[in-house]
């Protein structure tokens, strides 16, 4: 069975363009084919303090691969790509690459490991903003508004 996944990318540190662009390379050989794909957009990092401003974009991909299996993947990507820490409880640093799952189908999961739709995706311009290039009237499972409406009222 095919599903559709939208993700979040983004880059703060070495070179974030080339990060970006490896990351969706690696989601292609190892996750499915990307049939869309955002600009990349320069945004402040969001959560914490640091000098670096992030690269993030979206992308949309068509895969047969489980969400819980999409999650194990994404992780290794990081790892591969030379992310050495993850955020928790909302603690945030430095990364060269995030690979967020925002939205999978129309699936809602609330498990311990993995959260789908992105639980912050409506609050975040620098999600909603490359997502809307590409998406602008999906509506996240859960809510009423397209991703347009919801750029729209975020600041």
């Amino acid at each position: 069975m095919m599903h559709t996944v939208y993700f979040g990318l983004g880059s703060n540190t070495g070179d974030r363009r080339k990060n970006l662009q490896s990351a969706i390379s690696e989601i292609e050989k190892k996750i499915g084919r990307v049939t869309r794909q955002s600009d990349m957009i320069v945004t402040e990092p969001q959560g914490f303090i640091s000098r670096n401003q992030f690269l993030n974009m979206a992308v949309c991909v068509e895969t047969d691969v489980r969400a819980e299996d999409i999650l194990d993947i994404t992780q290794a990507i990081e790892r591969k790509l030379g992310r050495t820490q993850k955020s928790v409880n909302g603690i945030y640093h430095d990364r060269k690459i995030d690979i967020d799952i925002l939205v999978f189908d129309d699936v809602c999961i609330n498990s311990p490991r993995l959260t789908i739709p992105h639980p912050r995706i409506a609050q975040r311009r620098f999600v909603l903003q490359p997502l809307a290039q590409i998406a602008p009237d999906l509506i996240i499972p859960g809510k009423t508004q397209t991703i347009a409406a919801l750029l729209a009222q975020t600041s």
